[in-house]
């Protein structure tokens, strides 16, 4: 058994694909779906007409704003490969879900849009990334609109991030007028001597039409443009800019592709890398820095929970990460946090929000295992030999509301509601002394959480409510002597978060804490982890 394990996981190639708002994430999840045959056509983000929406944006406020505001994961089949992609929100507001994504994959691919570059969240995420050693793939993105020049795109990486960029291929064309790549190195196992011409498929939802030019004839058509990418992907070699794997491992570089995803131009060519480059899983750690060898007995962890995905199921799902062993769907699994043993009956795969019964899955995997009641994010499952991995860190809040309901009628259905949402880790739930268990207070690292919890309160649970915002910027740890000290101390809360029994002190801003900590020696207030390093 221990060598089919390591056959399986070794076709594994478990990665998520990261991005700043608007860079085109959602699309490229899309795309790379179509190009690995799971689906028959593209979608556009906003669907038009007859056209659909993205596969992995299935919930209707997602659908509606043209956003990301949950991860999704969709698995399928390329190349003798599994693939299981995790598309993740872009808006900050949701970093928390990124990170989370990001504990559950071994590679990443990052989207730049041409035109902008660095942005604000794609630095914070190519710096989460690096912590949590993950290898990162850049697709800079949008190349068919105008765009900053190629070498100052690698230049500003280079020099922001301290990651080198090796391209893998190389633009024959400005932005705005891009005709095709030279491939630097080789991509399924062959290379291009001269380029891989683009045409756009009509309509946009096929696959690009794409045709391979000899040197000769690239000149030919394309003259000085053909020219200038020759002689430019030349200079990249003598500056060391070439692919190296060892270093890709490392963290050390990027491996870089120019293409637009949402005419499909260097899709494939993106598919066909993860599939020759990416890592496959390998032994995690658990709490102990011990590694958890992939033919161990069957692992993994919860990296996030949903409810109500469809409609007509209105159930809810754990994601799990297989880490190791083989999982057989009823096999009895023993949740290490709590030491209960449950049945794994009801497993399933996802594609967005469509699900299908899952037999067996292996090291590298994502699973949905439905109603597993008393799952939350962050545990641990295992059968055989004990595990435990490293808990999955909570951001600090900047945002604070007080939640309120319309219809005190619907209070049975209202905690159930905020119950729901806080498992899932949509925000986070708070109560306090002064407000009492009626007005859960709601804590997130943007606004648009507040949003994402009115509206599924009211469309799943039938519960309108309202958020009173709070004057609360930040938030600290303490104890049970630092919370009992300071519930009276002037302009500040002190809160108890259910889900794992801690205490937070809710503080208008910095200068408050060295006030505190002047009024209450010994007073205990730790920072948590900061919400713009998801």
């Amino acid at each position: 058994m221990s060598s089919h394990i390591t056959a399986e996981s070794a076709r594994r190639r478990t990665f998520a694909v990261i991005s700043h708002p608007d860079a085109g994430k959602s699309t490229i999840t899309e795309a790379l779906a179509l190009h690995g045959q799971a689906i028959a056509s593209a979608g556009a983000v906003h669907g038009k007409g007859d056209r659909k929406g993205v596969v992995s944006d299935w919930m209707s406020m997602e659908q509606d704003r043209g956003i990301s505001i949950t991860s999704a994961s969709l698995q399928f089949e390329y190349r003798g490969c599994v693939v299981n992609l995790l598309d993740t929100p872009g808006h900050a507001d949701f970093s928390e879900d990124t990170y989370r994504v990001l504990t559950a994959v071994d590679a990443a691919v990052m989207l730049l849009d041409a035109a902008k570059g660095l942005e604000p969240q794609t630095l914070k995420l190519f710096e989460v990334c690096r912590a949590r050693r993950i290898p990162v793939i850049t697709f800079i993105n949008k190349w068919d609109r105008p765009a900053k020049d190629a070498l100052e795109l690698l230049e500003e990486i280079e020099n922001r991030i301290g990651i080198k960029p090796t391209p893998v291929t190389w633009p024959v064309g400005i932005g705005g007028e891009f005709r095709g790549v030279i491939e630097r190195i080789a991509i399924d196992g062959r290379r291009a001597e001269g380029m891989v011409r683009y045409e756009r498929s009509p309509g946009g939802q096929q696959l690009a039409v794409t045709e391979v030019l000899g040197a000769d004839e690239a000149a030919a058509r394309f003259g000085d443009e053909f020219g200038r990418a020759l002689e430019e992907s030349e200079l990249l070699g003598e500056v060391e800019a070439d692919f190296d794997q060892k270093t890709f491992e490392a963290g050390q570089t990027t491996p870089t592709l120019f293409g637009a995803a949402l005419v499909h131009f260097g899709i494939g060519q993106l598919l066909d890398l993860l599939v020759d480059i990416a890592p496959a899983p390998f032994a995690r750690e658990d709490v102990d820095g011990e590694p958890r060898e992939l033919e161990s007995g069957f692992s993994g962890f919860v990296f996030k929970s949903q409810a109500n995905m469809n409609a007509s199921h209105r159930d809810q799902l754990a994601f799990v990460r297989v880490c190791s062993g083989r999982f057989e769907r009823g096999m009895q699994v023993t949740q290490a946090q709590g030491k209960r043993t449950m049945s794994t009956k009801y497993a399933q795969t996802m594609f967005g929000a469509s699900r299908d019964t899952v037999e067996e899955a292996w090291p590298g995997d994502i699973i949905g295992l439905v109603n597993a009641s008393g799952l939350s994010v962050g545990d641990t499952i295992y059968a055989g030999r004990p595990v435990e991995f490293p808990p999955l860190p909570a951001f600090a809040p900047e945002h604070f509301g007080a939640l309120q309901m319309h219809d005190t009628s619907k209070a049975k259905r209202f905690r159930r509601g905020i119950a729901q949402l806080d498992a899932e880790g949509v925000v986070q739930v708070l109560y306090s002394e002064r407000r009492g268990e009626a007005t859960p207070v709601l804590a997130a690292v943007g606004p648009l959480q507040f949003e994402v919890t009115l509206a599924r309160l009211a469309a799943e649970f039938d519960v309108p409510a309202a958020i009173d915002h709070l004057p609360y910027q930040l938030a600290r740890l303490t104890d049970a002597d630092g919370a009992k000290q300071l519930l009276a101390a002037p302009g500040i809360e002190v809160f108890t978060r259910p889900r794992d029994g801690a205490f937070l002190v809710a503080l208008p801003n910095k200068y408050r804490i060295q006030t505190l900590l002047n009024d209450y020696p010994g007073l205990v207030l730790e920072p948590l982890l900061a919400g713009g390093q998801g």
